[in-house]
């Protein structure tokens, strides 16, 4: 394995960390400001707009697709650090179009859309012209499982009938956000992994309501987290993605990319974090020395490089599994680090807001929104106890 940065990589690295220095971190209070003047807190604000528009014109958009030349053409070993980079700020993925839920989205469709889906929705995606989400969690039942989807898909004639309640559907509440791709059962009887499908649905189908938006923590997402109810919801038997009963596999192809974009976009909130610490600990006076004196403290700082540097490594063997032999071999690696990186960004990130004491719990600052992020994201894409189960029955596995 060797995990040293391509001459491309680096070149790119370069020019991310330029730009997130000259113009993201500029505009994170901006972009905050804008937000609260919108009359829709789901609107997206002019400034990210124009951040999107230069980062297009760099050449810096939609690095993390790897599928059929459509993005810079890089792997995912290649994609880690430039997404650590962009996760150091809250809005640095939207910039560059490397956002959840649209980056498994367009894999999705990247991978088993048909020609007329990729030319509807993946190339207005890929152009940041529309947005998406993704209806797949239900609050009825333990979605962690996704054999306990009770929606329902049922073919008539030309179309298929979809009903049910599906929450927390991210992106659905922006004003921009024109599919849905929503699972359900479409045949009960099946086998436990056949029964489910997915299909592309649009925002503006009839029976679609969206219900209410979901705060996280208190925050209210910009995209939003919506709760979303589907009634006698008609869709062409075209918008099917995939073979009826493709769901379940479709779902495992698309949560296991995502999943290592969310541990490494945490190594990056993680050194943002540590980045903060360092400073307030080097600046505030307290017991007639700066805080770094305090050997808790450097315990605190100590600790969390070393755990973001492991978290990292895990995250390049991952990735290099990924590209060299494809997802199913790094499953039980990519189940490991979307539980380790999502702890170990949650440990600094609360560290660091113990070392900015009052400020830490306070707006001022972004660490109350990364404490929230990452702990939400330790039950997001599946919580950490699924995760943990499928390492240990990996595992195990070995010895029977």
């Amino acid at each position: 394995m060797d995990f040293s940065l391509s001459p491309r990589t680096a070149e790119l690295a370069e020019q991310i960390e330029e730009f997130m220095t000259e113009l993201v971190y500029p505009a994170e209070a901006v972009y905050d400001s804008q937000i609260a003047a919108n009359d829709n807190p789901h609107e997206q604000p002019q400034i990210m707009r124009d951040l999107q528009a230069k980062a297009r014109e760099r050449g810096l958009w939609n690095l993390f697709m790897t599928h059929d030349g459509l993005g810079a053409g890089i792997t995912n070993l290649e994609y880690a650090p430039l997404a650590g980079i962009m996760g150091r700020s809250i809005i640095g993925n939207e910039v560059f179009n490397c956002s959840a839920p649209d980056t498994g989205n367009m894999e999705i469709l990247a991978l088993y859309g048909t020609e007329a889906q990729k030319e509807r929705w993946l190339r207005p995606l890929l152009n940041c012209e529309v947005r998406s989400a993704f209806a797949m969690t239900e609050p009825e039942v333990a979605s962690s499982d996704a054999r306990n989807i009770t929606s329902t898909i049922t073919r008539d004639g030309d179309e298929y009938v979809l009903n049910g309640r599906k929450w927390y559907t991210s992106g659905v509440l922006d004003p921009d956000c024109t599919l849905m791709i929503f699972m359900g059962k479409s045949d009960p009887d099946a086998l436990a992994y056949r029964q489910q499908s997915m299909i592309l649905v649009p925002m503006d189908a009839p029976g679609v309501e969206v219900v209410r938006d979901l705060p996280m923590f208190g925050f209210t997402d910009r995209l939003g987290h919506g709760e979303v109810t589907f009634t006698d919801v008609r869709v062409p038997v075209s918008n099917m993605l995939g073979e009826e009963g493709d769901g379940f596999a479709i779902a495992q192809g698309r949560l296991g990319p995502g999943r290592m974009h969310y541990a490494m976009r945490a190594i990056g909130m993680a050194e943002r974090a540590l980045q903060m610490m360092c400073e307030r600990a080097a600046s505030r006076i307290a017991f007639g020395g700066p805080l770094s004196d305090q050997g808790v403290v450097r315990e605190w700082i100590a600790r969390s490089r070393i755990e973001i540097d492991q978290i990292n490594l895990l995250v390049m063997k991952a990735s290099w599994l990924m590209d060299t032999q494809g997802n199913a071999a790094a499953r039980s690696e990519v189940a490991a680090i979307k539980v380790a990186a999502m702890e170990v960004a949650h440990h600094v990130v609360d560290r660091a807001v113990q070392t900015f004491g009052a400020a830490g719990v306070s707006n001022d600052t972004v660490l109350a929104r990364l404490y929230a992020i990452t702990r939400a994201l330790q039950i997001a894409d599946g919580p950490n106890e699924v995760h943990l189960r499928t390492v240990a029955r990996l595992e195990v596995k070995k010895y029977k």
